[in-house]
């Protein structure tokens, strides 16, 4: 039986990574499809991606956080 701390743990970081390739995605085809070129296409990617950022940063935070305390 799945509890919801299973699914906290597991599923929601595949998922919401699932996620941030579709928007990754998105992104790349709003550039696209508007011209944007190389430079257009970076600022892009680097206005709407920093929040992919975070989120893989926070797993690399809390690994060595757990690291130190042990």
């Amino acid at each position: 039986m799945i509890t919801d701390e299973m699914l906290t743990t597991y599923a929601l970081p595949v998922l919401l990574s699932g996620l941030m390739l579709y928007m990754g995605f998105i992104v790349y085809r709003l550039g696209m499809d508007s011209n944007a070129g190389k430079w257009g296409m970076f600022v892009l990617f680097i206005g709407l991606m920093v929040g992919v950022l975070g989120f893989g940063l926070k797993y690399v935070i809390k690994y060595y956080m757990e690291a130190s305390l042990n």
